[in-house]
């Protein structure tokens, strides 16, 4: 019995330090990936990315658009600007709904036109921003972040404008070719 228990001991000893092996191995592989350089510089990029987006956002939709509403083809707030396609059981023609949530409740089909123009709002602000940011940064750095393209002259390609050389047609921008004859 003893012989029995003692191979049954073995077994189990080898089996805890294959899987504890494993286990620090994967551990160890994990810590590699996630504890990069790149993988943190992504991430705290990612990070700074969304609390930048949301300032814009609010600074958007709180700053900006509220006077845009005020004009006087905008009777109310902008998300809230909708038309009603289809009915719901209690619609009434003249009066309709007052805000999109009262006709979802309901059951009315809806076109929440407001709501586009919000976000295009928002999109173009933040776009905005990202270029006054990329600018500024270019300035301040005498290195641009904004690459300015030009068409390749023998392929017609877009590439860089501190190019010497196209990289599709690897033709000489500084027109050699031109100057160059061929010796046949």
């Amino acid at each position: 019995m003893s012989y029995q228990w003692d191979e049954t001991r073995v077994a189990l000893l080898g089996a805890q330090h294959s899987v504890s092996r494993k286990v620090k191995g994967a551990w160890s592989g994990f810590l590699d990936f996630a504890l990069r350089d790149n993988v943190l510089e992504v991430a705290v990029g990612l990070i700074i990315a969304s609390a930048f987006t949301r300032v814009v956002n609010s600074l958007i939709s709180d700053i900006i658009i509220p006077p845009i509403s005020l004009l006087p083809f905008m009777s109310r707030n902008l998300e809230e600007k909708f038309l009603v396609l289809k009915g719901g059981p209690s619609y009434t023609p003249p009066l309709g709904y007052n805000t999109r949530q009262q006709a979802a409740d309901d059951g009315a089909v809806t076109l929440a036109y407001g709501t586009f123009l919000d976000q295009l709002v928002n999109f173009a602000g933040l776009g905005l921003v990202l270029y006054l940011i990329a600018n500024l940064y270019g300035y301040l750095s005498h290195d641009s972040i904004i690459k300015h393209m030009i068409k390749c002259k023998y392929c017609k390609k877009e590439i860089s404008s501190k190019a010497m050389r196209c990289p599709m047609c690897t033709s000489w921008l500084d027109g050699r070719e031109d100057r160059e004859t061929s010796g046949l």
